[in-house]
């Protein structure tokens, strides 16, 4: 049993930043303190009347990333595995980014890029932050 909780979403004017945090937790991570080390981790994001879309992720121990080209050169992603905890930093937003954000969880069994992007491929999901740029 895995638990993803999102954290730092907020109102922010264009131009601004947000880092988001996304920690797991559970009988899967208290029971085997290294099963978040073997996750890769990905960050999705919903506007209203959109699909969810792919935004960014990370491999298990922190050493490949991949982001969608909307957020590349504004975005990046991290992690800390002995914190359970992925991060999302977030600068220079814009409107178009307004949205909920997820973030999921799945077992890396390679990184490829066709099953990062991919909502379907993801196990965990957390409930969302909403992250909202005025301008």
């Amino acid at each position: 049993q895995v638990q993803l909780v999102e954290s730092g979403g907020g109102l922010v004017q264009a131009g601004g930043s947000l880092r988001l945090s996304c920690e797991a937790s559970g009988r899967t991570v208290s029971n085997y303190p290294r099963a978040f080390s073997t996750w890769a981790m990905g960050w999705f994001r919903q506007a209203p009347g959109k699909e969810r879309e792919f935004v960014s992720a990370i491999s298990r121990d922190g050493g490949s990333t991949y982001y969608a080209d909307s957020v590349k050169g504004r975005f990046t992603i991290s992690r800390d595995n002995a914190k359970y905890t992925v991060y999302l930093q977030m600068n220079s937003l814009n409107a178009d980014d307004t949205a909920v954000y997820y973030c999921a969880s799945m077992s890396d069994t390679g990184f490829v890029t066709t099953v990062i992007t991919s909502a379907f491929e993801y196990d965990y999901w957390g409930q969302g932050t909403q992250v909202t740029v005025s301008s």
